[in-house]
């Protein structure tokens, strides 16, 4: 476990921006050994934080990407044996959801420790992570009420966000299907 070291910054950039931050890290790293390539937006207007697109042909799309809206979090109570239910505020939700999208949208959900010291721990061998992220095509969320002002939303367990899984996702775009 890392050691808060006298003088570091740890505690100096917000919670919430240091999730915002280790989540991103994460996909990178995901995408980085998938082959994948991270476009980044420069606002969160529409609903989605990053681009993930693979540079690969497939049988019907070369070059599938898909879109992506990032959650962290340390609330472990938000796992059950099956899933994981995330409340979404309606306004993001419906940017995410919205049925015209055009581009492929996909919630994910980052679970870390809950002390920002347990995130990570390396040596000249290797980065062991202490996070893990689950994932759920927008399309399959479900919609919301006009009066709701949020949605608890699932997320399967089995959708771990992994190189497999990343993977399987562009040849699914890739192939043509629909999400």
């Amino acid at each position: 476990m890392s050691k808060k070291l006298p003088g570091a910054p740890l505690d100096e950039l917000p919670m919430t921006t240091r999730k915002e931050q280790f989540s991103l890290a994460y996909v990178h790293m995901v995408a980085s050994a998938a082959g994948c390539s991270i476009k980044d937006h420069r606002t969160d207007v529409d609903g989605v934080d990053i681009t993930l697109a693979s540079s690969a042909e497939y049988e019907v799309f070369y070059c599938p990407q898909f879109e992506l809206q990032l959650k962290c979090t340390s609330q472990e109570r938000a796992l059950s044996d099956e899933h994981v239910a995330w409340q979404m505020k309606a306004a993001p939700f419906r940017r995410l959801t919205h049925p015209k999208r055009h581009i492929p949208a996909f919630l994910g959900v980052l679970f870390v420790p809950q002390e920002s010291q347990a995130w990570l721990d390396q040596d000249e061998d290797r980065l062991l992570i202490e996070s893990r992220m689950y994932w759920e095509a927008a399309c399959n969320l479900g919609s919301i009420e006009d009066s709701q002002d949020s949605k608890i939303v699932h997320l399967p367990r089995s959708n771990l966000f992994d190189v497999e899984q990343l993977v399987g996702i562009m040849k699914a775009i890739g192939d043509g299907g629909s999400w």
